[in-house]
């Protein structure tokens, strides 16, 4: 089987001289973005009980709800956002995402109740999304030998954003108050916003547009089995990566004290993210010499491995170590996924294709936490890990048997 490459088939869309200016702005507003999205986890309880809810159990109910309702609005809207960047520019897009996040998280400031907070956490999710706007754009306008190192230089800022978040928001409240945390966040927003507007340069293409306008997005892709793979190994990644989150604390309290279980938990955690932090820009580049499908498959089988034993640790460094090299393994899989995606649909396709693969990643986002907690509870920790690890073999066999014979990537 041969890959399909638009760029050999069709005229592709010039390679952009602002491409590294690009994506450096991209990379400071995806981090700020998600800082400002996720600084939220450490106080939103207590905010939750701020805003009159006083029963426990609806305290934890309610701050579900209210974090769950962006990703949960994000995975409708992704593919939409996806297209409209295709036809009218991709930069406007992320225009609209940095002014509508800024209003927002402002207002989430100002919330008189729960009912207000949880519409406007669903109206971050509808209106946002820079960080996926981010990666189509770089995806688009980067030189296409140096696509996945890119990529993998701008989800290492997506995910430094999901670690520094939570410590943010730990640090800020007891300063400036609750709602001075998301008025300030509000207002770093704002300042990503105007670097959006003024610096990033996006060129124009009538081309594009018309393409864009007449094709069915999915419809105008001729070997449709590699972007089927993509969009099924993305969703994989996330069910894999969220199924251990739900049973970490419990899992660490069997051979940690008491005292120590909540810090342990956190370092536990934090280990995979800074793990795929410092290798997804290096996996990136050697994804663009040696083959993204290559990549993709070597760190499913290694990720695999690793889960094993992490199913059998007797002490907190073990488990803390594992998840660091998982981290590692894992670090340069989404960027890989999005650059096969890049490079097996049209141009005018681009953002919608992507926008499926960043709804079918929140699916696995969603997903993923239940089932863990679901085989966890009525099973046994040690079957989450050891069933993540046959899903993930089995992710790694079929990318294997899906990738082209000889990969001209």
């Amino acid at each position: 089987m041969t890959e399909t490459r638009w760029d050999a088939a069709a005229p592709a869309e010039p390679e952009t001289a602002h491409w590294m200016r690009n994506l450096i702005i991209c990379l400071l507003g995806s981090f700020t973005t998600i800082v400002a999205m996720t600084l939220l986890l450490p106080f939103l309880p207590l905010y939750v009980e701020e805003l009159g809810v006083s029963d426990k159990a609806a305290i934890v109910q309610w701050s579900g709800i209210a974090y769950g309702a962006t990703f949960f609005a994000a995975a409708f809207v992704a593919p939409l956002w996806g297209r409209l960047g295709d036809i009218y520019g991709r930069k406007l897009m992320l225009i609209r995402a940095s002014l509508g996040m800024t209003i927002a998280i402002s207002l989430m400031g100002m919330a008189g109740n729960v009912w207000e907070l949880v519409a406007l956490r669903l109206f971050t999710g509808l209106a946002g999304g820079y960080a996926s706007g981010s990666m189509v754009l770089v995806a688009a306008q980067t030189p296409k030998h140096r696509s996945a190192w890119a990529l993998g230089t701008l989800s290492a800022g997506i995910m430094a954003g999901n670690l520094v978040g939570p410590l943010i928001g730990g640090a800020l409240p007891p300063v400036i108050g609750i709602r001075g945390t998301f008025l300030l966040a509000g207002g770093v927003i704002f300042f990503t916003f105007l670097a959006t507007t003024f610096l990033i340069k996006e060129e124009k293409s009538t081309a594009r547009k018309k393409a864009a306008k007449a094709s069915g997005s999915w419809a105008s892709i001729s070997n449709k089995r590699p972007v089927i793979a993509m969009l099924s190994l993305g969703l994989l990644l996330m069910l894999a990566n969220m199924s251990i989150e739900p049973i970490i604390t419990v899992y660490v309290a069997q051979f940690v004290s008491d005292a120590n279980v909540t810090m342990v938990s956190g370092v536990v955690m934090a280990a995979a993210a800074l793990g795929s932090i410092l290798s997804s820009s290096w996996l990136g580049k050697l994804a663009d010499r040696i083959g993204y499908w290559s990549v993709i498959t070597a760190a499913l089988a290694v990720a695999a491995l690793l889960l094993i034993p992490q199913a059998f640790v007797t002490s907190a460094w073990q488990l803390i170590a594992l998840r660091f090299l998982m981290g590692v393994a894992l670090g340069g899989l989404l960027p890989c996924i999005t650059a096969v995606i890049r490079h097996n649909v049209p141009d005018a396709a681009t953002g919608s294709i992507l926008g499926l693969s960043i709804s079918s990643q929140y699916v696995g986002q969603v997903a993923g936490p239940v089932m863990g907690g679901f085989v966890g509870g009525h099973i046994g920790m040690p079957a989450v890990f050891l069933g993540t690890c046959v899903l993930l073999a089995l992710g790694a066999v079929y990318c294997w048997w899906v990738s082209p014979k000889k990969e001209a990537e």
